[in-house]
């Protein structure tokens, strides 16, 4: 893991030319992309999945471009697929990740186009790549630059989730101790909440919902960084309703983790949304409806500071994310 710095990315796409026809071309803290295609807007976001249970497999490869297309107001509608994998990997291993891709297609009623399948002699382990997309009236489009001063700032599930349950899947013996057999055993079950299409999809619908990001590599630090950034503003939340579960209390407790470092943490699956005043109590109960947590952790606001607020003290959000996953996983922490 571990995406360029901001200004790397900036001068990476300085070479891409505009074209009227792109309504959201490759931006920093943009997820997806869209362009015109006659009256209706194409929303494109594309995912590599590489490193996650094999058993998952095809179903995240599907789900993070999704998720990605969903976040947008658009649902998905249609993807492509690219299998790669080492020299000497068996068809098998291929045919297993794309009847798992497709049942996950078949869940959101995607249909797959084309794609590509080869080994290569640079390649280490199975590498996946989704292109997703789907359409969206001009109208319906949500993009990270729509926050508005005085939305409060919605933030659903746990925030480490992601971390929590590929932790609970790999390190099977030290989360059972950690978090105990039970708790630990219910984690490795909830993969499928690193998928956010069908909450994402429905927060689209409430017309008071302004933007939406998935708090994905950085966790809640990066979203609610690049919310703000796309749509110039600043924010002010309180730590202390930040949703942050006993099994992270205790990750955090084992590997030393600051606060800052639980707040970025990868939590795929996890929206940060922008609500209008209006709409949030009707957001709230949407996502009830559906069993999925939702807590509401500060507002956006005019001026472009931005406040993390600790135990009744002010104090700067950070400005980078310091997300502990890959230390986590590698035992470096």
């Amino acid at each position: 893991m571990g995406k360029l710095a901001p200004e790397e990315l900036q001068k990476l796409l300085g070479c891409i030319k505009t074209n009227q026809q792109v309504i959201v071309p490759p931006l920093a803290g943009y997820d997806s992309g869209v362009h015109l295609l006659g009256d209706k807007y194409i929303v494109v976001s594309t995912d590599p999945c590489t490193n996650v249970p094999k058993e998952w497999f095809g179903w995240l490869l599907i789900n993070y471009a999704a998720s990605d297309v969903a976040l947008f107001g658009a649902k998905p509608e249609f993807c492509t697929l690219n299998l790669l994998g080492p020299l000497g990997t068996e068809a098998e291993v291929f045919q297993s990740a794309m009847k798992q891709a497709c049942n996950a297609a078949d869940e959101l009623g995607m249909a797959i186009v084309t794609g590509h399948t080869a080994t290569y002699s640079s390649i280490s382990k199975l590498v996946g790549v989704c292109t997703a997309y789907g359409t969206v009236k001009p109208e319906k489009l949500i993009t990270p630059a729509k926050a508005e001063a005085a939305d409060y700032i919605l933030c659903t599930k746990t925030t480490g989730l992601e971390t929590l349950v590929n932790f609970s899947l790999t390190h099977k013996a030290l989360a059972q101790k950690l978090f105990g057999a039970e708790p630990a055993e219910k984690l490795a079950e909830q993969v499928h909440m690193q998928s956010c299409v069908k909450e994402a999809l429905q927060l689209a619908e409430n017309i008071g919902v302004h933007a939406m990001h998935d708090a994905t590599e950085g966790g809640i630090v990066a979203a609610l960084n690049e919310v703000a950034e796309a749509s110039k503003l600043g924010f002010r939340i309180e730590f202390e309703k930040i949703p942050i579960s006993p099994q992270m209390h205790k990750l955090q407790e084992h590997f030393g983790l600051s606060d800052e470092q639980v707040m970025a943490a990868s939590s795929t699956g996890t929206i940060l949304a922008a609500v209008a005043p209006h709409a949030k109590e009707e957001a709230k109960e949407a996502l009830h409806k559906m069993g999925v947590a939702a807590s509401f952790l500060g507002i956006f606001t005019k001026n472009k500071n931005r406040v993390l607020t600790k135990k009744v003290k002010d104090m700067p959000f950070p400005k980078t994310a310091d997300d502990p996953y890959g230390r986590i996983f590698s035992g470096k922490v």
